[in-house]
């Protein structure tokens, strides 16, 4: 891109062009404030925290909305900038109920880290003057207006990045309010609780219920992570203070998500997770299921391993296991059954891969056998808010499928032909397929193979890597002499397959949580959950990401790759010395995708 030249503080700076003053100051490394303003959203010029004086320009202008041309001469600490910040600063701390000491979010505050700024120390005009709405109506966040600047940026969240157009501005002046659809409680409206509001609000006027008051931003820790609750891999960093998890939140800088998540990623893992975890190795004797130490419940496996023959063994894996226990499994079972409890979607051979990426490029976007509102609701977030943008969508689908609404047409799968017909009047365009797709459909789609991107919307977690590995199989459980059933955090209702192994089938249960198939099992495993292990998964693009631990396991759990690893060791098995070694030799099998 080419550089031109202005004048930032009396220092000649050489910054792209096309940028905003905002944006090239920061290249420079010059800060300049801001409230309404926020990397993932549109600049407005609202708030007017921003503004600067540019030489030849009567008023101050907006930096987040001003862009640079040649030999401009800026000034961002001016006296006549500093007195302005300091009026608008004065004006928005009388305009709510600002009380810093009783706010939640005192300490971790960006009007309040302003006020500090620019020495405001008392109220310049009057306020308290009356008391706002609080809406605690939802289940996972409220809504403290008296808190609210009115910057805007949880409506333009909802809008811009998540294409529900739930909240808005209603009323005028200092009436001005934040409101849900037709001014409702937000409980009752169309507000999905994706949380992306709460993240971008700048004061204590979006507050997480579960949070509130345990820790400050310097008293906290964010440990980078990913998404454990489908298959799009969305980034998140995991918030924790004494080895607590206190919430999740969406990382602005992960590549698949850029920041969005849904409810299932940012709420669900804290809020709806009641089951019991498993803290210790289980073995089966004459009382039941009794405690046991590593070396015993593993020994008991290998002595079973080593008398099954390769028919005799079975392995039903979960697909939220990571990239190394994948790779583990398949080594120590491949000679056996092996079997996604969640199934995948169908393989189109060699069709042209596409990632989501590709999504603003394409001049359609057609979605087949899926539903990525129920499934993969960051994924249909992107596509709606393309919609919004002016791109076309058409939905062929056999059931309800939440996207129709934003679609141009929907198609019954046996018109998908209709559908092509469209796609093939244009230059590009991406296949978004599930696994409602059939053969006969998958046929038809051929016609699009020379403009067409091809992007699975898998089901469960890891289900790429898990078809890589071959576990993907469809053998017998029936007449199974050693069932090893890797189900991670999934609640799987397994009692079927077991009645279908048989009575005299050793049971093998390795999971997080107590369920149905601890009644069936010989020996359970305590696996570590989403926050307690490190290791790589691989999206639904193919993408491979790293997760890494924030929190100890409980009790004696032990991340899904370590409990196979020690296994493998205990069979005499040579397939990785380090978690390091592990993930290489994964990499290796995967067809040298990186780890």
């Amino acid at each position: 891109m080419a550089k031109i030249k202005i004048i930032l503080n009396g220092r000649e700076v050489f910054a792209t062009a096309g940028l905003t003053i905002y944006e090239a100051a920061k290249e420079a490394g010059v800060d300049i404030p801001t409230l309404c303003h926020h990397r993932a959203l549109l600049p407005i010029g609202a708030c007017r925290i921003c503004v600067v004086e540019v030489n030849g320009q009567r008023n101050l202008q907006a930096a987040c909305a001003f862009p640079i041309f040649e030999n401009m001469d800026v000034q961002t600490e001016s006296p006549r900038v500093v007195a302005a910040r300091k009026l608008i600063l004065d004006m928005l701390f009388a305009e709510r109920n600002h009380y810093c000491p009783f706010c939640e979010i005192s300490g971790d505050c960006e009007l309040q880290n302003l006020g500090y700024r620019y020495g405001i120390n008392h109220w310049e005009y009057s306020t308290y003057r009356k008391p706002f709405a609080l809406d605690a109506t939802r289940k996972y966040f409220l809504m403290e207006q008296n808190r609210c600047v009115l910057c805007q940026r949880c409506a333009r969240a909802c809008s811009e990045l998540v294409a529900n157009h739930t909240l808005g501005l209603r009323q005028r002046g200092a009436e001005s309010m934040i409101h849900a659809d037709a001014a409702i409680p937000f409980a009752d409206s169309t507000c999905i609780s994706c949380g992306t509001c709460l993240q971008v609000c700048p004061t204590g006027a979006l507050v997480d219920r579960r949070s509130s008051f345990m820790a400050r931003g310097e008293q906290s820790e964010r440990i980078s992570g990913i998404c454990n609750k489908c298959s799009v891999g969305c980034g998140i960093h995991i918030v924790t203070r004494g080895g607590n998890v206190l919430r999740i939140e969406g990382d602005w800088d992960a590549p698949v998500n850029a920041g969005l998540l849904c409810k299932s990623g940012r709420f669900l893992p804290l809020y709806e997770e009641e089951r019991e975890r498993i803290a210790e190795p289980l073995l089966r004797g004459k009382n039941g299921l009794e405690p046991v130490g590593w070396e015993e419940a593993l020994q008991a496996v290998a002595d079973q391993y080593n008398k099954t023959d390769a028919l005799g063994k079975v392995l039903l894996a979960s697909s939220d296991a990571t990239n190394e226990a994948l790779y583990l499994a398949s080594s120590l079972f491949g000679d056996g059954s092996m079997q996604l409890l969640s199934g995948a979607a169908p393989n189109l051979g060699d069709k042209k891969a596409g990632a989501f990426s590709d999504l603003p490029g394409s001049d359609m976007m057609l979605v087949v056998g899926a539903n990525p509102v129920q499934d993969q609701p960051v994924a249909s977030f992107l596509i709606k808010r393309l919609v919004d943008q002016g791109k076309r969508l058409l939905v062929v689908d056999d059931e309800d499928n939440g996207l129709s609404p934003f679609a141009e047409a929907t198609f019954h799968l046996k018109d998908i032909g209709k559908a092509v017909q469209i796609a093939e009047t244009l230059n590009r365009v991406t296949v978004l397929y599930g696994v409602g797709l059939t053969d006969k459909a998958a046929a038809v789609l051929n016609k699009l193979d020379t403009k067409a991107c091809f992007i699975p919307l898998e089901p469960g977690i890891n289900t790429c890597a898990a078809v890589k590995f071959g576990l993907n199989g469809s053998g017998k459980i029936a007449g199974a002499k050693v069932l090893y059933i890797l189900e991670g955090e999934l609640n799987v209702n397994g009692t079927e397959m077991v009645k279908k192994a048989g009575k005299n089938t050793f049971v093998v249960v390795q999971a997080a949580y107590a369920s149905e198939l601890m009644n069936k099992a010989d020996v359970v495993l305590p696996s570590a959950i989403w926050s307690e292990r490190s290791g790589t998964l691989t999206n639904t693009e193919g993408r491979v990401q790293t997760a890494n631990q924030a929190v100890e396991p409980l009790g004696e759990a032990r991340a899904d790759w370590e409990i196979l690893a020690m296994l493998a060791h205990k069979l005499g098995k040579n397939l990785g010395t380090s978690f390091k070694d592990i993930s290489k030799r994964a990499a290796k099998q995967f067809k040298g995708k990186e780890i």
